[in-house]
């Protein structure tokens, strides 16, 4: 039986510089989203990661994006039962809030590093 050709995309170097840029722009939205817009910008940064993740397929960037995206949304599912718990005890236990912002802050930083590393993002 011979052997199947497997095919193989070929990238441009121009689609994948645009790719790289698109993922610094999307980690520097969520940072500044966290540090200064009380999320908003990683909102904006979210939808950049949906939108152009189907460009990025095949690529380490598109690894990048899915890392952005699972942290947002790990980010918000472990916000509200920290909210909750921030608000019960009347804002006594307010501390508890910088546990995921603090994860979340290290999960961008991480993926930047790797990024300008050139290493995809273990998914």
């Amino acid at each position: 039986m011979p052997d199947q050709p497997i095919a193989a995309t070929i990238v441009s170097s121009e689609r994948l510089d645009t790719l790289k840029k698109v993922c610094l722009m999307d980690y520097a939205l969520h940072i500044a989203g966290a540090l200064f817009s009380m999320g908003l910008l990683s909102v904006i940064a979210l939808i950049v990661n949906y939108v152009k993740r189907d460009d990025a397929r095949g690529t380490i960037y598109e690894s990048h994006m899915t890392w952005m995206i699972r942290t947002f949304w790990w980010t918000l599912v472990w916000l509200v039962p920290a909210g909750l718990v921030a608000l019960l005890t009347f804002g006594l236990l307010w501390f508890v809030l910088l546990v995921p912002g603090l994860w979340f802050l290290y999960r961008m930083i991480k993926g930047v590093l790797w990024l300008n590393d050139g290493r995809p993002m273990p998914v």
